[in-house]
């Protein structure tokens, strides 16, 4: 499929120019590596495309990124087509509750097909998502009346995210799921919804108050006892050493694996080297791996449903 990598990128700058007339204050939202930017009140994907020769515009996404999106405050998500002349600019959250009627492959990418009246094909004959509502529509991103529940920075929602993401992943795996945060949400449900253990259990060879204030922890359940397997802590933009620590209250717990989660690996390595007695007691691991290895469990799980077995 060709791309027109320079055209796009031309349009992205044009499309940031022309936000500026709006808002001045545009900043791009540095704990996702896609295209986002924070203007006005507004979280917004960005996403450019050219003409195809079947007269459509076509934008893949992946799963992981408009989770990723969709969970943020104020979220939206703005396909340019062709032209900045030619943006829709979509509520987040509505086109994620599409998602069912958008074509996927196996590895999680929708396939976004736009047409020349700039709607969106769904699944089955001539059936679209009608965005003319959507066209142009630059004031959503200001309006106030749209962001009375502003709740969290960015930093906190991608936060909450990978502790949803762990929580799931060891739901799927058969673990007992523990976090402190339950308050916090995740695709629109608190993480109390989503963890197995409510009350986090006292250990004999931890600090109970440090115990309890780590990010995910996965239990095994045994005659009524639970026992920690594996335990994380999720590290945006505050120090490894914190979380680091957290973990440390586990180290008498041989058999228990710890893990900090960060796209910082120098910082990571800084900080194990002066942690050296303990360091291979530890693992780093990145945010957008915990993505992939989110996604193949869904994927897999999912395959699992559908044939039986």
């Amino acid at each position: 499929m060709f791309r027109d990598d320079k055209a796009t990128g031309i349009m992205l700058e044009t499309f940031l120019k022309q936000a500026k007339k709006l808002c001045e204050n545009i900043e791009p939202v540095k704990v996702l590596r896609a295209r986002v930017y924070r203007i006005g009140g507004a979280n917004v994907l960005v996403r450019a495309a050219t003409m195809l020769k079947t007269h459509k515009y076509f934008f893949g996404i992946n799963y992981v990124t408009l989770e990723e999106i969709a969970n943020l405050d104020n979220p939206f998500i703005a396909f340019i087509c062709g032209s900045v002349e030619q943006c829709i600019i979509v509520p987040a959250q509505l086109f994620f509750n599409h998602l069912s009627e958008i074509s996927h492959d196996r590895n999680g990418e929708y396939k976004i097909n736009i047409d020349q009246e700039l709607n969106i094909a769904l699944k089955g004959k001539n059936n679209r998502l009608n965005c003319s509502v959507f066209i142009n529509a630059w004031d959503s991103l200001l309006n106030p009346n749209l962001f009375k529940e502003q709740r969290n920075t960015a930093e906190e929602s991608i936060h909450a995210v990978l502790q949803g993401r762990l929580i799931e992943i060891g739901n799927i795996r058969g673990y007992k799921t523990f976090c402190p945060d339950k308050s916090k949400y995740f695709n629109s449900k608190k993480l109390s919804e989503i963890i197995s253990v409510n009350n986090c259990p006292k250990l004999e060879f931890s600090n109970y108050e440090v115990l309890r204030n780590i990010d995910v922890i996965w239990f095994t359940e045994k005659r009524e006892i639970l026992i920690p397997e594996y335990a994380f802590e999720v590290e945006l933009s505050t120090g490894t050493w914190s979380g680091v620590g957290r973990l440390a209250t586990l180290i008498d717990y041989r058999h228990v694996r710890l893990y900090v989660i960060s796209n910082d690996t120098k910082k990571y390595e800084q900080v194990m080297h002066s942690f050296s007695d303990h360091n291979t007691r530890y693992s780093h691991v990145s945010i957008d791996s915990v993505g992939e290895l989110y996604s193949a469990e869904l994927n897999l799980k999912k395959l699992r449903y559908d044939i039986g077995l």
